[in-house]
């Protein structure tokens, strides 16, 4: 039996500027953190005495005799992209809700092309994991996704990540220190809306009026930047991050009018009117979960405006994709 367990991520700035039909062109960037609430993929070999070959347990249960049978499109293409023919059993869980902004499909991908490896006795980089998901959901699922989500749920912790050019991906992790690691942490503060989503139809429409939307794109891409010089300059105040937050979320939700809602602005307003600096939807748009930056005197006012809504406290994550139980199956 082996269990890969896989963060979340939370993408502050740069979202849009992953989707290869950009960052081919102009190269692309986002500042983005894991944190630490997980995807979880256990999977074992099925003992050959069932009628069936593949059993797959996530919000369904699916029992197939061949690949091809299999609905889950990321199982059906991750066993096709990792050759696998033996029998197998899967078994999903997680900590937070699907189609809910966290790149919670990309997370469940890599981890289970983490698990995979490890059935078939390899270990492979981090950088191999994140272009193996890529390769999956873009070009074998064929979905509307960029390719930060598996980057930053393969290497984890708080990143620049860098699309284009000769080397595809690069990863640089952000050294600000323990102290304002944690005091960026202490303003954020996610809330669950509630509103399900399905983001490749959201990022579909925003990948079509990609071309049209180059101004924004590129002041979207220059904003990582500067909320890096914000972390890293010791005289700035940290504020201006969250001002920056709500800038980019106005910018964003401009590209097209799937990306908010009447239900979402009004959260956002309130959150505002409460004392929140700025904040943004997180992960395509159109509802999930919703990220704000709020000083600490006054997150408990922003509580009490949204007291409908779920909180979800949160920490960054450092590990990224792991397999964190290893136990060989026995030979049927």
């Amino acid at each position: 039996m082996i269990i890969s367990r896989t963060p979340f991520r939370i993408s502050f700035f740069g979202g849009g500027t992953d989707y290869p039909v950009w960052y081919k062109e102009n190269g692309g960037a986002v500042l983005a953190t894991s944190i630490d609430k997980y995807c979880y993929i256990n999977i074992r070999r099925l003992p050959p005495f069932y009628d069936y070959k593949y059993r797959c347990v996530y919000s369904k249960t699916e029992q197939a005799n061949t690949i091809s049978e299999i609905k889950h499109p990321s199982i059906r293409e991750c066993f096709n992209f990792m050759n696998l023919d033996q029998g197998l059993e899967i078994h999903h869980d997680a900590d937070l809700p699907a189609r809910s902004g966290l790149g919670s499909s990309s997370s469940f991908t890599v981890g289970l092309i983490n698990a995979m490896y490890a059935m078939k006795g390899k270990m492979v980089t981090k950088r191999q994991l994140a272009l193996d998901a890529i390769h999956v959901e873009q070009d074998l699922i064929k979905e509307n996704v960029g390719s930060q989500d598996q980057t930053s749920a393969a290497f984890g912790g708080f990143n620049k990540i860098e699309f284009g050019g000769e080397q595809g991906i690069q990863v640089q992790p952000i050294t600000i220190g323990a102290k304002k690691s944690k005091n960026l942490q202490d303003h954020l503060m996610l809330f669950f809306t509630g509103f399900s989503r399905t983001a490749s139809e959201i990022a579909g429409e925003q990948i079509k009026k990609t071309p049209d939307r180059a101004s924004e794109l590129n002041r979207m891409l220059e904003m990582v930047d500067e909320a890096i010089g914000i972390l890293n300059n010791s005289d700035s105040d940290i504020s201006d991050f969250g001002r920056l937050l709500n800038e980019s979320w106005m910018i964003k939700r401009s590209l097209t009018d799937k990306i908010s809602t009447p239900q979402v602005d009004r959260i956002y307003e309130k959150a505002l009117h409460a004392g929140a600096l700025g904040g943004k939807l997180l992960g395509a748009g159109g509802g999930g979960f919703i990220l704000f930056f709020v000083e600490p005197e006054k997150q408990q006012f922003v509580k009490e405006e949204l007291k409908d809504l779920l909180h979800v406290p949160f920490k960054f994550d450092t590990l990224g994709s792991q397999i964190i139980y290893y136990v060989p199956s026995n030979n049927y």
